[in-house]
């Protein structure tokens, strides 16, 4: 009979799986038990926490009141008391604005065309000019008009002469006529003539007067003070009356106007003041509303209203005295129809679905129902139960309830605090842009944290070697240049260390104290050797070849500082360099740095 083998695993007893189950649920339910008490303690920890800080600093203002230790209320904290910004409630005069698009448009615009034919001799203005009435913008050839003007006149001295040959034969036949010496037809044929004459002097004298006015028109001038366009004609051009784009175009500028549509529920009310002879204010804005350009006033309105926009065109005048307002230039216009005269005002940003946030002297809040008037910039007209001088919340409403406690922030907190960022921003760039060019490039390849060590690090230099001389500076260069003190070179013994500095001011000639480091120039090497003190005696140098310190002696002092920024082996390879581009005589017999 064939063996069966079962491979199922043997059952546990019964008992052992429930003393598991027992354990586990214990297990679980100890685990729950310490949940609960350290969310009690917390929560304990929390709210005696949340108490102290109100009754320690329940009136205080600014950014302290958010930087409590010990979890603390903040901006966005779970704590009690809310950081708020306030404005004052305060009564002034209110006005009542209405904002338009408008167009700047010439008093007048004229195209100063020639009146006559001709070449164009000269052109005396400059395009952009602003001219006065009557000045001479431009001259035609003129010896045309000139000889017509010439014939003109010759016609008229020889009628003149005619005539007056003609009266004195009338006053003579009419002598001879007293003396009945001549007949009485005789003396009427010479009236006749004398009158004839006469008449053709009087033509002949209209003939001079239009060629002399033909003469004139070869001077061109501006009908009116404004400003010139571009020139349309050049010097040589034939022109004449027919020419469509004349000679140039002219605008009248001051004063000028501005167009602009109101919506024609305000026209009752600009008719009643304009009636009364008051004016209505207008002021002109830049096209993002930041800047104002010009004040005037309006001078006409419209006859009739566009039907389709249910708007009336009004025009203002400004005077434009410095010429910043342009023809057909966009502004954004705000007509002032009327002045509210002593209204209680509250800052626009405090008014949320005609509610505001009322802080009391127990610097809690509550609401006011108000009910919101005419806006004028940053502050709104209100009507409510609130009295002059109490503050609402500005900044902070989204957190707040009825009856929430709260802390003011000084409102110049955070402006001092964003100053203070520039102000080391700028700082920062200016340190940087006082560096050599090669360690400006040095310093774009590092990353940030080498870059916030080494910036670290140069102001600690700055700092502590503000005034340390030039001399002292050219004397450590030459010290690392020729290894003489160097981390890399051989170490030199401690007298040799500090007879280095000794024997460089033994040598100098006595001069006065060594001016403090420019901002501009680089700090001194870290490995540098500090002055010696002056009661010690000199000492001849050691380790630097006098040929190192006679170049350094005739660098400039930029570049002595830049020689002076350099790394160590950069620096060594930069003088032995120039060392070899020296004359012989120069270098003497000393050899170069090493």
């Amino acid at each position: 009979m064939p063996l069966n083998r079962s491979f199922a695993r043997p059952q546990r007893p019964a008992q052992l799986q429930s003393g598991k189950l027992r354990w586990t649920s214990a297990l679980l339910m100890a685990a729950i038990a310490l949940a609960a008490v350290g969310g009690g303690a917390w929560w304990w920890k929390q709210r005696q926490d949340a108490a102290a800080a109100a009754t320690a600093g329940g009136a205080a203002t600014g950014t302290n009141a958010a930087r409590r230790p010990g979890g603390g209320p903040g901006r966005f904290g779970g704590g009690n008391v809310q950081p708020v910004s306030v404005g004052t409630v305060q009564r002034g005069d209110v006005r009542v604005v209405v904002s338009a698009i408008g167009t700047m448009s010439a008093r007048a615009t004229a195209v100063v065309r020639a009146k006559v034919s001709g070449e164009l001799t000269s052109v005396r203005f400059k395009e952009g000019d602003e001219v006065r009435a009557g000045q001479v913008l431009a001259e035609i050839d003129a010896r045309s008009y000139q000889a017509a003007l010439s014939q003109a006149q010759g016609t008229l001295q020889r009628d003149q002469a005619l005539l007056k040959n003609a009266q004195l034969d009338l006053k003579r036949y009419q002598d001879l006529l007293a003396r009945d010496s001549i007949a009485s037809q005789q003396v009427d044929t010479q009236a006749a003539l004398v009158r004839q004459l006469e008449g053709t002097v009087a033509s002949d004298q209209a003939q001079v007067d239009a060629a002399r006015l033909q003469l004139s028109y070869t001077q061109v001038t501006a009908p009116f003070a404004g400003r010139l366009g571009l020139r349309q004609a050049d010097k040589g051009n034939v022109v004449g009356p027919s020419d469509a784009n004349g000679i140039v175009t002219i605008n009248q500028v001051r004063p000028i106007d501005a167009a602009f549509s109101v919506p024609e529920a305000h026209l009752p009310q600009m008719r009643r003041r304009m009636a009364a002879g008051e004016e209505l204010p207008v002021e002109l804005w830049d096209r993002d509303s930041r800047r104002q350009l010009a004040k005037g006033r309006v001078v006409a309105l419209d006859n009739a209203i566009d039907s389709t926009t249910g708007t009336i065109k009004v025009k203002a005048a400004f005077a434009n005295e410095d010429g910043a307002l342009y023809p057909n230039q966009f502004v954004n216009v705000r007509l002032q129809v009327n002045l509210l005269q002593g209204v209680l005002t509250v800052p626009a940003t405090s008014v949320q679905n005609n509610y505001v946030y009322l802080v009391q002297e127990d610097s809690t809040v509550t609401q006011r129902r108000i009910r919101v008037g005419v806006t004028d910039g940053d502050r709104v007209s209100v009507e409510g139960e609130l009295r002059e001088g109490e503050q609402v919340v500005t900044d902070g409403i989204d957190r707040l309830r009825e009856g929430a406690k709260v802390a003011v922030i000084d409102a110049g907190a955070v402006t001092r605090a964003d100053q203070a960022a520039q102000d080391q921003a700028a700082q920062r760039r200016a340190f940087i842009a006082s560096l050599p060019p090669d360690v400006r490039e040095k310093l774009q390849k590092m990353s940030p944290e080498e870059r916030r060590a080494f910036l670290r690090e140069r102001r600690a230099q700055t700092g502590a070697s503000g005034a340390a001389a030039p001399a002292s500076a050219a004397s450590a260069a030459a010290s690392s240049a020729s290894g003489v003190g160097a981390p890399g070179a051989a170490p030199a013994s401690a007298p040799q260390a500090s007879a280095a500095p000794q024997q460089q001011r033994s040598e100098a000639p006595p001069r006065a104290a060594a001016p403090q480091a420019s901002p501009g120039a680089a700090p001194p090497a870290p490995h540098a050797a500090p002055a010696a003190p002056a009661d010690r005696s000199p000492e001849p140098p050691r380790g630097i070849p006098p040929q190192v310190k006679a170049l350094l002696d005739q660098m400039p002092a930029d570049e002595r500082a830049r020689v002076m920024a350099m790394p160590q082996e950069e620096r060594r390879a930069y003088i032995r360099e120039r060392l070899q581009q020296q004359p012989p005589s120069q270098g003497g017999a000393a050899s170069p740095a090493r």
